[in-house]
């Protein structure tokens, strides 16, 4: 296993794309218009949707004043300012479907940045490709954006959910490796089938002797109460645990299950448990294995880089707290079209239009806040990024939760390759990955 890099060297295949930055007077219009969609009511606003919005807004707001860290540190978009309006990602995908033609037909923002639930992307993707605008999707993980259709103007800029369940199979081996049995609980909708259909399919590979257990649990996306789950997954023999559980949700299965000694019962690997880790603080139990979707929150804290160094600092001092998993992710998308526009514009030598824009976004590789990432599935519109994972432990010195047994997993060892979804190729026992 590749140890983990903290240091923030550019490499030469990515300078290309860091120097793309357009001067201010490039700009044939004052301001560029986004809507930005987020949980910002509801069971998700606290963990996903609020550190969401405050992460685009910071983000913005020092590309406005042109105070990113280099090579970002040019002005607006093109030289044009940012304008946002934050729409609430609550209601159902009917809603969502409402908003966003509203957003498009009526407002005529010029692009759309966001959207946390698989739910909401499987609904808005054909609807983006129908009214033909560009549209970033922050965070939602459901392979199936991109597996099943063809994309035009719809991308995403971190990994999707086939990377979190591969590495959380690849951790297993390596610090549960004694394992003999396993079971999951999972949401019943799109993230949580998929999730839980690439764990299993990975443990089949990673650990064929371990035994999945007949008897996962699928609850409702949002109901709240899990003690009739909790009371299966106990009687369960199965001696690991495997969760996709976010937002509300997760944070109802910790604090239901804790009492019930289910911690202590069974190994856990929470592949979005570094999304609340703040949030709940020493209520999530040591010696749990969580992820955060990627290289975001608290497994890179303490990452050295210019830019992660500035995003802790400034998130910290604006908000009184550290930057979670999604307040990286929705930055990480405003920070790809920013860079986008700008490599458009040098590119034209005048301000972009939107298929300049998607054509400069389109295979794009640049330097994020905590790792590079690269436009590399899709036809060039979804992006990888390295994978991690670690151990909780509360930190008694610092009076704050850490991590222990922190492990990087390549892109390339976990997610799949261009010509391959999925399922194939986790099915194909995944052929080329480079571990």
């Amino acid at each position: 296993m590749k140890p983990m890099r903290y240091a923030g060297v550019v490499g030469a295949g990515l300078a290309a794309a860091f120097a793309l930055s357009a001067p201010a007077s490039v700009a044939a219009k004052d301001t560029v218009s986004l809507g930005i969609v987020a949980f910002l009511s509801g069971p998700a606003a606290g963990p996903y949707g609020v550190p969401g919005r405050n992460g685009a807004e910071m983000v913005i707001e020092a590309i406005n004043k042109g105070t990113l860290p280099a090579p970002y540190d040019t002005k607006g978009f093109a030289g044009a300012t940012v304008e946002a309006e934050y729409i609430d990602e609550s209601g159902g995908n009917t809603k969502q479907v409402s908003e966003y033609r509203n957003l498009v037909q009526k407002r005529e923002v010029d692009a759309v940045v966001g959207y946390v639930s698989s739910g909401s992307c499987a609904a808005i993707a054909p609807v983006a490709e129908e009214l033909q605008k560009l549209t970033v999707m922050a965070v939602c993980g459901t392979p199936r954006i991109f597996e099943e259709a063809p994309r035009e103007y719809v991308f995403r800029t971190m990994s999707h959910a086939t990377a979190d369940n591969i590495a959380a199979a690849h951790y297993v081996k390596e610090m549960m490796p004694d394992v003999k049995s396993y079971t999951g609980i999972n949401q019943n909708y799109a993230w949580g089938q998929d999730s839980w259909r690439d764990f299993s399919l990975a443990m089949t590979d990673v650990m064929p002797d371990a035994k999945v257990s007949d008897k996962p649990q699928f609850p409702k996306i949002f109901a709240g109460q899990y003690g009739s789950e909790i009371s299966a997954l106990s009687l369960d023999d199965a001696e690991l645990v495997h969760s996709s559980f976010w937002g509300g949700d997760f944070e109802a299965f910790i604090l239901q299950a804790t009492p019930r000694g289910f911690f202590q019962q069974k190994k856990v690997v929470l592949t979005v448990g570094g999304v609340s880790a703040y949030r709940l603080g020493k209520r999530l139990p040591d010696g749990v294995a969580i992820g955060s979707r990627g290289p975001y929150g608290i497994l890179v804290r303490d990452r050295d880089t210019p830019l992660n160094t500035w995003f802790v600092e400034t998130y910290k001092e604006a908000y009184g707290e550290y930057p979670s998993g999604a307040a990286y992710q929705y930055a990480q998308a405003i920070l790809a079209t920013k860079i986008a526009y700008d490599k458009a514009a040098e590119a034209a030598g005048s301000f972009p239009d939107e298929k300049q824009v998607r054509d400069a976004l389109t295979g794009l590789e640049f330097e994020s806040f905590a790792a590079p990432v690269k436009m590399a599935l899709g036809n060039g519109h979804q992006a990888i990024t390295e994978h991690m994972y670690g151990i909780v432990q509360w930190n008694e010195d610092a009076g704050e939760l850490g991590l222990r047994d922190v492990k990087v997993y390549p892109a390339e060892c976990v997610m799949p390759p261009a010509d391959k979804t999925s399922v194939e190729w986790i099915e194909a026992g995944m052929p080329g990955a480079k571990c």
